[in-house]
Parts: C-alpha cells; structure tokens; sequence
C-alpha cells in the first residue's frame, strides 16, 4: 500500500468492482478508451485483469481511493496488456490510469502516478510507455509532466494514438 497526501493506492480487491463497473459506464471515462460504455461482464474481465496481474506479474495497476472518505477514485499503475506499441517503444511495460470523472482535474491523477512512478521504479527499473488517445488533451498533459516524450503515432481503430516512453 502507498499513501500520498490525499490518496491510497493498493492492488484492486473484490470490494472495488462495483465502483470499477460504474467508472466504466461513464461516457466522459470512455471517450478516449473504447467505444462506449463497458457492460458488466466487459469491466469483470478488466477488473480480473488487473488483479491477476499482481500476480503473474508482480506489479499492477493499483486501485486509487480518497484517504479522507475511502471513496474509489478509479486505478493507476503499470501493465503489461500485451498490445502493439509500434516498433519504437522498446518496451511492453505501460503506465496507464482511469479516473472516475468526478475526480478529473482535481491533482489526484498526478498525485497517484508520481506515487506509483516512485513505486515502480524502485522495484522494477524497465523502460515504460504510454499509449495515449491523440485526442486525449489531459492524459497527453500528465505523461510528458511524468517525463514521457512521444516516440511514435499509431492508426487505431478508435482512430489516432501516441506512444510515449520513459
């Protein structure tokens, strides 16, 4: 577990999934990650996901609440999702964060990522990317803040994306 000023960030328990459910049907959360709203079986095997991969691999994205109230914030952290990052990423590794959108431009997602970046890096020393919604103005904002610099432009279905790496 990692605490910051205002936040806690742990790996993802069951309590988490019906917040995690919720984040994923709102459409200012979905509009640059998929197209639409995840139904409930779509955010299970996303929350599965996550918490697996603390144990496969050791590191995860953890679940981001508010110290003062418990209430989820959404997750952040570092993933491996098997995905293509073009030739220049150099890595497998991401850092990738979904907030509930009450809490967007509040600091949090800054907050949490430097926690988890600190955490990251610390334990597991690997290069790591980004793959960023071209379109997603705020995401693209906090990685360069986080150090990351664009190494690559990918065409997606859900149109242009931007690899960063750090």
């Amino acid at each position: 577990m990692i605490e910051t000023e205002r936040l806690t960030l742990r790996p993802p328990i069951h309590a988490d999934f019906e917040a995690t459910v919720d984040m994923f049907a709102e459409e200012a959360v979905m509009r640059h990650i998929g197209n639409g709203p995840l139904d409930r079986s779509e955010a299970w095997a996303r929350f599965l996901r996550d918490v697996g991969h603390w144990e496969v691999m050791g590191f995860g994205l953890f679940s981001v609440t508010e110290r003062s109230t418990a209430q989820y914030v959404g997750k952040l952290g570092y993933a491996t999702f098997e995905r293509d990052l073009g030739c220049h990423a150099g890595t497998s590794i991401e850092m990738s964060w979904t907030l509930r959108s009450q809490y967007h431009g509040c600091g949090y997602a800054t907050e949490a990522a430097r926690a988890a970046q600190h955490w990251f890096e610390s334990n597991h020393r690997q290069r790591t990317a980004c793959l960023i919604a071209a379109a997603n103005a705020p995401s693209m904002k906090l990685a360069t803040r986080l150090g990351y610099s664009e190494v690559d432009r990918l065409s997606r279905d859900r149109g242009e994306a931007v690899v960063m790496v750090r």
